[in-house]
């Protein structure tokens, strides 16, 4: 009986020692034995060129919006304005005048020039102009004021009315000096006007 519990005795002392050194073992060899982690791999980050963006100074969808003295609203958008000496180029422009009558003007082309200081806009390329009244206009280019309604195209202009078609070398949208608060859209240069009288419903 006494040798049988000095056997249970030696054999609880042993594993005291054993199992903590196997346990201790165990844990090494995970640490050994673990997967290194690729820190490049696991903090991605985006190449960067410094210098190129403090060369290529950007502005992206800029907005700028004011009263004229004539007192219509002005709202000019682009996609992407990059300052210059002579104000900022700027592509996908978008703009819009909205007069104290309630006349619409919306201008858009792919890019043009913002002067602020010198209160203009030029829109360059193919430039489309569309106003609450109906009219449908397309122009090479375009200058407009930004203190004033005065929207002046350059080159020839085709347009859809809404009694024909107009082709002229010119177009001007401004106040009227003949009404007090009007406004009217002038057509000069060789003026072309092919008069489509309004369809009438079949009986």
């Amino acid at each position: 009986m006494v040798a049988r519990d000095n056997l249970h005795s030696r054999v609880v002392f042993w594993l005291k020692i054993v199992l903590p050194l196997t346990a201790l073992a165990i844990l090494s060899t995970l640490f050994l034995f673990s997967r290194r982690i690729d820190t490049e791999l696991a903090l991605p980050y985006a190449e960067v060129d410094v210098e190129d963006l403090a060369r290529d100074q950007r502005l992206t969808a800029p907005e700028f919006s004011g009263v004229t003295a004539d007192g219509a609203a002005v709202t000019v958008l682009a996609a992407v304005a990059r300052p210059g000496e002579a104000g900022a180029s700027a592509t996908d422009l978008a703009a819009r005048y909205v007069t104290p009558d309630g006349l619409r003007i919306d201008l858009s082309a792919a890019s043009g020039r913002l002067d602020s200081a010198a209160n203009r806009l030029d829109l360059d390329g193919t430039v489309r102009i569309a106003t609450s009244s109906g009219y449908r206009i397309e122009a090479p280019g375009l200058t407009s004021a930004l203190d004033r309604t005065d929207i002046s195209s350059s080159g020839r202009i085709r347009a859809d009315a809404p009694f024909g078609r107009i082709d002229a070398g010119n177009m001007t949208i401004g106040q009227n000096d003949d009404t007090e608060g009007g406004y009217v859209m002038l057509f000069s240069g060789g003026v072309k006007l092919v008069y489509l009288p309004p369809k009438r419903d079949a009986p």
